[in-house]
């Protein structure tokens, strides 16, 4: 059922819309004495999730009884970034979401439909996990709050996503992975009907109907003069409630431009990007953009390691950013790259798959280190130079030499591709 919805490419949505939403969709749902949210963790600070969970603890006070940051993959959310996105919330409320321990496979979704949906690219059944905390705490509302946004693995962000792959386990978050980078990007970013999507569907239709889940998604975009506003916002428990956040959002984030940009300059928030894992967005949000033979600057001033997670780091350093077919052939001779496939995936996320070059340009990480996984390496501080965030405007720019790019201030907002790569 929908609930609520409200957007367009030029709608402004205040907090006291987001609000007086939120109240009117709680109120229709009536007394609740134990609630979770599954907010996104600090990836997404630009989604208005931090102030939509805020807005849920106000409703509901203490009935808001656990809190869990949808982290996947990621590390914990230490205090000052909880005290950022969520202010106010009280930090006995927030479960971290252990992706290798705290989770329970609730049905797996069967090899023949997989195989179906993905064009018998994978086989395999796909286990269904999440945190044991939403499968089993006994919660009256689960709400799972999130932005909707082009993404990579599954060609649209959030939704069943959060719970399945955001408080999902290694099993499910590994295959779930591989099977959007096997299929391919570039058949999924900015498509609400993906493969992978398909899978969770699934899972969600045949799995999760006695779970109380209520879905509050946003979608976010800049003003002309860069300011992120939220554009839409939709409440609901079904599949049309995501698909209608998809429609704005692909209108609103993605990016479509008339010629291919032999440069792009990419900044990564220091805030917000601390790992290759995390920074890669640079990559894969604009590789359907950037020319053959063209290079990507990053520039990267907390970058500090590639993978959140020690395992993946230790995999990542092993086999490095390598083509496709490179990546799966570690797969099939390397029983650690074949245990962990979602960094499997993310090793082919990161390529170039040499059509162009990568320069990354990172604040902690050593130029052996950067060239030892397949990139180029830049001086922070020389390319700062040359390319100053706090001078560069998103978009096209010119250098005074002559040079000519194009700079994205914020790679995970959006999508990039150049209109000759979507004939």
């Amino acid at each position: 059922m929908l609930y609520f919805a409200q957007g367009s490419p030029t709608t402004n949505l205040s907090n006291d819309d987001l609000r007086a939403a939120l109240t009117s969709v709680l109120d229709q749902l009536g007394h609740k004495e134990r609630v979770l949210a599954l907010p996104p963790d600090f990836t997404r600070f630009h989604s208005r999730a931090g102030a939509l969970t805020c807005m849920t603890h106000d409703y509901y006070g203490k009935a808001l009884v656990d809190v869990m940051p949808a982290l996947g993959t990621h590390v914990p959310m230490p205090p000052d970034q909880l005290d950022k996105m969520f202010p106010g919330l009280p930090h006995d409320l927030i479960r971290p979401h252990r992706w290798r321990e705290d989770v329970v496979t609730v049905g797996t979704v069967p090899a023949a439909f997989v195989a179906e949906v993905t064009e018998g690219i994978y086989t395999k059944e796909w286990p269904a996990q999440m945190n044991k905390l939403v499968w089993e705490g006994g919660h009256d509302l689960i709400l799972s709050i999130g932005q909707v946004v082009p993404h990579e693995v599954i060609g649209m962000a959030n939704y069943n996503k959060n719970v399945f792959v955001g408080t999902g386990g290694v099993e499910g978050i590994n295959e779930s992975h591989f099977i959007g980078a096997a299929y391919g990007m570039e058949r999924m970013m900015g498509r609400a009907d993906t493969p992978l999507r398909r899978i969770l569907n699934y899972a969600q239709d045949h799995f999760c109907q006695h779970l109380p889940l209520l879905y509050v998604l946003t979608v976010v975009g800049p003003e002309p003069d860069g300011t992120l506003v939220t554009r839409g916002l939709y409440i609901g428990d079904d599949h049309a409630t995501f698909e209608l956040a998809c429609e704005l959002s692909v209108a609103v984030n993605f990016n479509q431009l008339d010629e291919e940009p032999v440069k792009m300059v990419i900044y990564l928030d220091p805030e917000e990007f601390h790992s290759t894992w995390l920074g890669n967005k640079a990559i894969y949000r604009t590789r359907m953009a950037v020319a053959d033979e063209g290079e990507l600057v990053i520039l990267a001033p907390e970058v500090k390691m590639f993978g959140e997670d020690p395992e993946i780091d230790r995999l990542i350093r092993k086999f490095g950013y390598r083509t496709t077919p490179e990546v799966m052939k570690f797969v099939e001779e390397n029983e650690d790259l074949r245990n962990n496939l979602s960094a499997a995936a993310h090793l082919i996320h990161g390529s170039s798959e040499d059509r162009f070059k990568v320069t990354y340009c990172p604040g902690h990480l050593t130029r052996q280190e950067i060239e030892g996984v397949g990139y180029r390496y830049a001086d922070l501080d020389e390319m700062t130079t040359r390319y100053n965030p706090a001078t560069l405007k998103d978009g096209w720019n010119t250098h005074p030499d002559g040079e000519r790019f194009y700079y994205i201030s914020n790679p995970a907002l959006g999508l990039w591709a150049a209109k000759t790569r979507l004939q």
